[in-house]
């Protein structure tokens, strides 16, 4: 079974430079582990921090700066944008009436990148 994740769950987008780091939006006392994320917590800057620098051409700052450069790639920072919630989601489990996250789920960036769980924030809760 997928575990579920947490606050201080470390998530990476492959289009990211480095990892970053998932903050769930409380909405159950404080857990050992951290609160635990549902579906919903797809807001960046609140729920997703910022990956480092993007790479995708997709990414207007990075087709600028591409273009700039005489088409070497040019990575820019990392500026996400993810309107839909994360998928699948947990089918049994739900927190606030939302299905829970599990680290089997993801994300997608408007940018083109799928951010996945790398580690839950947590080792012993499993949710399906």
């Amino acid at each position: 079974m997928p575990m579920q994740v947490c606050t201080g769950a470390q998530i990476s987008c492959s289009m990211g430079l480095a990892p970053s780091v998932f903050t769930a939006t409380p909405m159950l006392a404080s857990m050992p582990a951290g609160p635990p994320g549902h579906v919903q917590d797809n807001v960046p800057f609140l729920n997703i921090a910022p990956f480092g620098m993007c790479r995708s051409p997709a990414n207007p700052a990075v087709a600028s700066a591409t273009a700039a450069a005489s088409g070497v790639l040019t990575p820019m920072p990392c500026v996400p944008v993810t309107p839909s919630p994360w998928v699948p989601g947990a089918t049994k489990v739900k927190l606030g009436g939302l299905p829970a996250l599990h680290d089997g789920c993801t994300l997608q960036c408007i940018w083109g990148g799928a951010i996945s769980v790398v580690t839950p924030g947590q080792t012993t809760v499993e949710v399906t």
